[in-house]
């Protein structure tokens, strides 16, 4: 892995954070976006602070990238943002959109924007989704989100099929949040999730993860 070009979209935090920290421990050159400036700048890696809403930010992350390093040879694309609403009678209407921006858009920016650059280097792109995506939570628009994420992924795979670019799908269930409970104790951390992204990142070329769906062990559904 010594040396491959690791784009992180969404690395200040969580999932992201982690994954930056074990992948430069493994040799990564690691590339860090997201907004928090601040956060980027204790962790591993060139930092480049972009809002990934904004596809602009976006397309000049990847410039910056390959201005630096040449190429890109895999992408995570970890981009998400919760809602708080009790259902679709209540709910901030400017929040939701902003939502949907994020988690939706975000992830289809970056897909976008780095897309010629891992045709090029037969590389590989992960997505973080979620359980969510997987079974719907009851007036949830954060879990439609991610059935959109989960559509989004397996269309990338049918786009990128022939080119050698690999895909995988990371659907974490129960994860560790600051301010966020959970009705169970043992849930997972993002060092858990880091790790497999990092299976995935690291299969022979002849392989592709397109799904890894991980629960806490006493996660029931």
């Amino acid at each position: 892995m010594r040396d491959r070009v690791f784009v992180i979209a969404g690395a200040s935090t969580g999932i992201g954070a982690a994954t930056a920290r074990l992948a430069a421990a493994e040799g990564f050159r690691v590339v860090l976006a997201a907004r928090s400036a601040d956060k980027l700048a204790e962790l591993p890696g060139l930092a480049v602070p972009t809002d990934l809403t904004d596809y602009a930010q976006v397309e000049a992350l990847v410039q910056r990238t390959l201005d630096e390093y040449g190429r890109i040879d895999a992408v995570l694309a970890n981009v998400g943002a919760g809602f708080e609403s009790n259902g679709f009678s209540d709910g901030d209407p400017e929040a939701a959109k902003q939502v949907i921006l994020t988690n939706v858009f975000g992830i289809w920016a970056t897909i976008r924007a780095t897309w010629a650059a891992l045709r090029e280097a037969q590389g590989h792109l992960v997505i973080t989704g979620s359980i969510a995506g997987r079974r719907a939570l009851k007036g949830s628009l954060y879990s439609a989100t991610k059935f959109a994420v989960n559509g989004m992924a397996e269309s990338a795979r049918q786009d990128f099929n022939g080119t050698g670019v690999r895909t995988t799908l990371i659907s974490p269930g129960m994860v560790e949040t600051p301010g966020f409970s959970h009705s169970i104790d043992d849930v997972l951390v993002a060092d858990d999730i880091a790790r497999a992204v990092l299976f995935a990142l690291t299969q022979p070329p002849h392989m592709d993860v397109n799904e890894i769906m991980i629960r806490p062990t006493a996660q029931e559904s």
